[in-house]
C-alpha cells in the first residue's frame, strides 16, 4: 500500500511538471486525455489511483511515452517535498542551554527530517517498505533521538560526548569554559515527558514527532528544561524499577521518568510547538511552593 502511494505521488507530480512545462491547463490536458479535470487533479496530487490505460491516455496527450514518464518520475524523486520545521511554531523567549539558539535548532530539525526522508525514499524505491517496517516503535524513537542528536552535533556548538556517558552532547566553551551538557531523547507521545537511565541533573531536550502519510518524520514539539537530578532535595525524576513482561519474558531496563514537576518544566520550555498537532491546554502542571509560572511558559 505504501509503495503504491509513493508511486502515485512520484508519477502524478511528474505529470503535473510536464503539463506545466508544456503550458497546458488542467482542463486542456484532461480534455485531451478523455478524463475529468477533477480526476486529473487527484492524479497529480497523488490522491487518485489510476490504471495503465489512464496513464497511457495522459501520456499520449502529453506526447510522452509511458516508459519515459515513469522512468523520469522515479529519477526526479525530489518532487516530493522534504518536511521542514515551520518558523511560525518557534517560541523565541524560551531558555535553552548556553550557546544554543533557534537557528541551530531549526537547522538540526530540518537536517534530521531530511535524513529520514532520504532513507525512506531509497528504501521505498528499492524494497517497497519504509524504515519503520523494520524497527520496533521504541527502538525507532531511539533512532530518531540519535539522528536528531547527530544533527545538533553538526548544526550547533553542542558536540558528541565521546566518552559514551551522560550527557549525549557537550558545549565545551559554555559556562566560561567549564562546559554545558545536553541529553537528547525522542518520543512519538507528546504527553510522555522525559525518560532516562540515570536521572541526572542538567539540560534535557525531548523531541516529539509524528510519522506522516509519506512515512516522513514531522517534529511536533521540542521541549528544553534544566532538570534537578533524582538525588537532589527537590528531584524532577522518579524511579521506575525493572519489570518483566509476562508474555515475552523480556526485562525492562531500570529507568527514571520525569515526575509532574519535571514534566511541567519541560512543558514550560516548549520552544517549538505545532498547535495543529499538540493540544496542551488540558495538560496538568505542578510547581513547588510559590513558584510563579514563567513568562515564556505555554501556561502563562
Amino acid at each position: 500500500m505504501a509503495e503504491r502511494q509513493i508511486a502515485q505521488q512520484l508519477i502524478g507530480r511528474y505529470i503535473r511538471q510536464l503539463r506545466e512545462q508544456k503550458g497546458m491547463t488542467l482542463e486542456e490536458l484532461a480534455s485531451e486525455a478523455g478524463i475529468s479535470y477533477q480526476y486529473l487533479s487527484g492524479i497529480e496530487t497523488g490522491k487518485e489511483n489510476f490504471t495503465i490505460s489512464v496513464l497511457e491516455a495522459v501520456a499520449d496527450a502529453l506526447q510522452f511515452p509511458v516508459k519515459t514518464i515513469v522512468s523520469l518520475a522515479y529519477k526526479a524523486t525530489d518532487v516530493i517535498e522534504v518536511p521542514k520545521a515551520n518558523p511560525a511554531y518557534f517560541r523565541a523567549n524560551v531558555p535553552m542551554p548556553e550557546g544554543l539558539d533557534l537557528e541551530h535548532l531549526q537547522a538540526a530539525m530540518n537536517q534530521a527530517q531530511a535524513m529520514f526522508h532520504r532513507i525512506n525514499r531509497n528504501l521505498m524505491l528499492e524494497v517497497g517498505k519504509p524504515i519503520q517496517a523494520f524497527i520496533q516503535s521504541n527502538n525507532f524513537s531511539g533512532l530518531v533521538s540519535n539522528i536528531f542528536a547527530d544533527a545538533l552535533n553538526e548544526q550547533s556548538p553542542y558536540k558528541h560526548n565521546h566518552h559514551q556517558r551522560y550527557p549525549d552532547l557537550v558545549n565545551q566553551s559554555a559556562n566560561d569554559g567549564e562546559g554545558e551538557g545536553l541529553e537528547v531523547k525522542a518520543t512519538i507521545n507528546v504527553t510522555k515527558g522525559g525518560e532516562s537511565h540515570n536521572g541526572h541533573s542538567g539540560w534535557h531536550t525531548i523531541a516529539c514527532y509524528e510519522i506522516n502519510e509519506k512515512w516522513d518524520i514531522d517534529f511536533t514539539l521540542i521541549m528544553f528544561a534544566n532538570l534537578n537530578g533524582h538525588q537532589t532535595a527537590e528531584p524532577d525524576w522518579e524511579y521506575v524499577k525493572s519489570t518483566v513482561n509476562v508474555e515475552t519474558g523480556s526485562q525492562r531496563t531500570e529507568t527514571y521518568i520525569t515526575n509532574l514537576f519535571g514534566k511541567t518544566k519541560l512543558r514550560d520550555g516548549s520552544v517549538y510547538l505545532d498547535p495543529k498537532k499538540v493540544n496542551y491546554r488540558r495538560w496538568r502542571q505542578a510547581r513547588r511552593g510559590n513558584e510563579p509560572i514563567p513568562p515564556w511558559s505555554i501556561f502563562f
